[in-house]
């Protein structure tokens, strides 16, 4: 059978070769070793800050779920105050409670520009 390397050029044109690929492999994984600490440091920074977009959605978000709370007390409080006027006593005290809840959540609503 023939060869296409006589015995002696072999070794030498497989292992020359094999040395170059090992070289940059080990290039490579130095490079990616010294990187790892910059990247990691740069990710935990980046999921530690919030983005002003971030921050508007959040507050946007608080500012829906008090302004329901909100219509959702004043409702409760018309109820209260409508059985109130027919009598109910406990309905008095409710909207009593009711009115107190509204006052206090009144100045963490923001404020409407008039037009």
């Amino acid at each position: 059978m023939p060869r296409a390397f006589p015995r002696s050029a072999t070794p030498l044109a497989l292992i020359l070769p094999m040395a170059l690929m090992i070289q940059g492999c080990l290039a490579k994984t130095a490079l990616d070793v010294v990187t790892l600490p910059v990247k990691a440091a740069g990710k935990a920074v980046d999921l530690a800050t919030t983005s002003q977009s971030e921050a508007d959605e959040k507050r946007g978000r608080e500012i829906r779920r008090r302004e329901e709370k909100m219509a959702k007390l004043e409702r409760q409080y018309e109820e209260d105050r409508a059985d109130c006027e027919r009598g109910k006593a406990r309905a008095c005290d409710d909207a009593r409670e009711t009115y107190a809840e509204i006052q206090a959540l009144l100045p963490s609503l923001p404020v409407e520009p008039r037009r």
